[in-house]
């Protein structure tokens, strides 16, 4: 099995200067690519099959970074562009720019061209090593490794490995999960996990420090600073947000043998600008992302519900189907049928479970 592994690096200077070269070869190895295929397909109407080699005769400076991470970009452009032409709604690929601070590669472990050992990260073609903060340990093979530099001008490196990893004892239990904007989930077992709200609580200091960044002159120290600032904040409402889902995740798994979801439409519901940044920020397809590779590591299951099952509707005592909680207005109701009464989320929880039982 795959696991990555995610570190914080310490490069010296001359290494971020080999760094910085082998993100900027990439970007444009990728964009030369890009622009080469689109031009070629206006003249044929075909696809151009390109690789980083043919580019090494004109460009020389492309010899003294990873070959590795030039392939690499050539295969996240080969994937982009065919996944354009099997599926419009994809997208086209987009060049990469400089000033979005997006800046990584990924190379490959060759015959232990990557390697870690006594705090020291290994990568080709830098001949000497980086600190790394090495937190938590690792057994298994090294397959690749991906070096990323955030706005805030940290570094990262994330090692994929190939690895074991030991189910979990096996459970009775199965929960129900509705997720919602006001509490972030809603168990059938009636726990109500609230909503963080991390960009709520630092919306008015963004806010400012944004205004405060419009104000400042392109291309001074002074821009920077505040630049930085606002990335700083960006950073920090990014990671408390994963932190709180992946211990939420993590702690459905460990209770859990089996775990119901409804099959939100994140994509259609972001339509709707008055909760599209409640939305947004709630993040629900990343908690089902992590709950979808934790189960499968752990040995549990983890069940999404058919796309037209109306778990809010639904009484989950005698089944009556009730249209008129359609409305997300409708907090509490009372079947008509059996005249219980209901919670709306705890009772879309109920009825997730129901499918497993």
């Amino acid at each position: 099995m795959l696991k990555a592994y995610k570190y914080r690096i310490y490069p010296t200077h001359e290494q971020e200067l080999y760094l910085a070269k082998v993100f900027g070869s990439v970007r444009f190895i990728y964009n030369r690519m890009l622009a080469d295929k689109i031009e070629h397909y206006k003249q044929t109407e075909t696809m151009l099959k390109n690789t980083p080699a043919q580019y090494k005769k004109d460009f020389d400076w492309l010899k003294e970074v990873d070959s590795l991470a030039l392939a690499n970009a050539q295969l996240n452009l080969d994937k982009a562009y065919k996944n354009f032409f099997r599926d419009k709604k994809v997208g086209f690929p987009r060049f990469k720019s400089k000033k979005t601070n997006s800046h990584g590669f990924t190379t490959n472990n060759q015959n232990g061209t990557v390697a870690i050992k006594d705090g020291y990260l290994k990568i080709p073609k830098l001949k000497t090593k980086i600190k790394i903060k090495l937190h938590r340990q690792f057994m298994g093979l090294i397959k690749s490794c991906t070096i990323s530099k955030t706005p805030t001008g940290k570094y990262h490196a994330s090692v994929l490995v190939e690895t074991d990893v030991i189910p979990l004892p096996k459970l009775d239990t199965k929960i129900g999960v509705d997720l919602g904007l006001k509490d972030f989930a809603i168990t059938s077992h009636g726990e109500i996990i609230p909503n963080p709200k991390y960009l709520r609580k630092s919306e008015k200091r963004l806010a400012k420090w944004q205004k405060d960044l419009s104000r400042k002159k392109k291309g001074s120290h002074n821009r920077y600073k505040a630049r930085l600032k606002v990335a700083k904040l960006h950073e920090k409402i990014a990671n408390q947000r994963k932190d709180f889902l992946h211990k939420t995740s993590t702690q459905m798994i460990n209770d859990n043998q089996v775990i119901v979801m409804e099959d939100l439409r994140v994509k259609n519901m972001m339509q709707n600008h008055k909760l599209s940044k409640a939305i947004s920020e709630v993040s629900w397809s990343m908690f089902r992302e992590m709950l979808t590779y934790k189960s499968k590591w752990y040995g549990r299951e983890l069940m999404i519900a058919p796309k037209n099952f109306a778990s809010s509707q639904l009484c989950s005592y005698c089944g009556y189907k009730n249209a008129e909680v359609k409305s997300l207005a409708v907090r509490q109701w009372s079947c008509p049928a059996c005249h219980t009464e209901h919670d709306r989320d705890r009772n879309a929880a109920m009825n997730l479970l129901k499918l497993v039982m």
